[in-house]
């Protein structure tokens, strides 16, 4: 028996004997989303393996169970990558845990997200059906674009069993600045760059209170054509020291080391939690949104769109009008380190607008008539 057609039976089974099933790979992101429930468990890490590459193409197809480590490997080794640096916040991540928690890393604002990069997926939906969207070209348009909306789906919408991505080569040139700057005035600099052809790949803000007074820095990291790169060093040097801050070139495997650092949530920020009953908050809202009124510590990154914060979860209501304030919407993202079970009662996300709603209960409907799927992760 084939790993699909066993996961196929285990859906089949889950269908006839009304039973909710929990989609999970390595379990890196269980912590994300709703309570999981009390369901069965259907474990994707058997059917793995990367099923066609064409590095020459930029298109790799891979199974929904394979280690994202692995995928990261076997790209790196022909120097290519994922653009969207997606975070695995451990080695047991899959590539399908991936898409379907849909987030993105550092470079997100300018190299694209999870979903941009999806060619096409393979599903099993919750009727044991084996369907295909999609296809291995970026020119492949037609019908509606399921592919993609498996990005994010927290496996409510179906199985992803397989997935088609775009990669790219790993730049020629790569140079991260460490600048220190105040949150307001480095905001004013990454929306004064937005306008500017500069090869500005990733940003990161925060506050070091450790540092006796406390220290501001804002992180620069640039990618491309070495003489662009080398051309934009310099001016932003100089937009920084203009504003009275500092600009230091960083070493480039220590600036690789805390990239990464960051981006798998292993930085002091996200480990060294103020309070026990505090939750780490995620606010995408407009990249140009000046400094947040807020008294929480903060770490800033996508030139401004997402920003971290430690709050507790009865704040929930007051942190997302504060979003929406700004042109986007907050989610808790990890609970306290309390584990409180009135953490999430209000839901993780911020509630859809009606019209949304009614859409993603319509694709559920088309999708997992039968309710097969843990519809409330989402």
């Amino acid at each position: 028996m084939t790993s699909l057609k066993h996961l196929q039976d285990q859906i089949n089974a889950a269908r006839a004997a009304k039973q909710t099933l929990r989609i999970r790979g390595g379990g890196s992101k269980d912590f994300y989303g709703n309570a999981l429930g009390n369901f069965a468990m259907l474990d994707t890490r058997a059917h793995s393996g990367i099923i066609s590459y064409e590095p020459s193409e930029l298109v790799v197809t891979v199974k929904a169970g394979t280690p994202l480590v692995e995928l990261e490997a076997a790209l790196a080794d022909k120097n290519q990558y994922l653009p969207f640096e997606p975070p695995s916040f451990s080695a047991g991540g899959t590539v399908g845990g991936m898409v379907a928690s849909g987030l993105s890393g550092a470079a997100r604002a300018t190299a694209g997200s999870v979903r941009d990069h999806i060619l096409g997926v393979q599903i099993v939906n919750g009727a044991g059906e084996v369907l295909n969207f999609g296809g291995t070209v970026m020119k492949n348009v037609a019908g509606y674009d399921v592919s993609r909306l498996m990005a994010g789906s927290m496996g409510t919408l179906a199985l992803i069993s397989e997935v088609s991505l775009k990669v790219l080569p790993i730049p020629v040139a790569d140079a991260t600045l460490m600048c220190r700057i105040g949150q307001a005035a480095a905001l004013k600099l990454m929306n004064q760059w937005r306008a500017q052809p500069l090869p500005i790949n990733s940003t990161a803000w925060l506050r070091d209170d450790t540092a006796s007074p406390a220290a501001d820095y804002l992180f620069v990291r640039l990618r491309g054509a070495k003489a662009a790169v080398d051309s934009a060093l310099g001016l932003i040097q100089q937009n920084v020291e203009a504003v009275g801050g500092t600009a230091t070139p960083m070493d480039p495997v220590a600036a690789a080391q805390d990239w990464s650092t960051a981006n798998n949530h292993l930085m002091p920020f996200f480990t060294k939690v103020p309070a026990d009953d505090l939750c780490l908050w995620r606010l995408s809202i407009a990249a140009a949104t000046p400094a947040l009124d807020v008294p929480h510590a903060q770490y800033i990154e996508w030139q401004g769109a997402q920003r971290w914060l430690w709050a507790r979860a009865t704040e929930g209501a007051a942190i997302q009008a504060i979003a929406s304030k700004a042109g986007g919407h907050a989610a808790l993202f990890k609970s306290s380190a309390c584990g409180l079970e009135t953490d999430k009662e209000h839901g993780a996300f911020q509630p859809l607008a009606p019209v949304l709603a009614k859409i993603s209960q319509g694709l559920l409907e088309q999708l997992d008539p039968h309710q097969v799927f843990n519809t409330r992760r989402i």
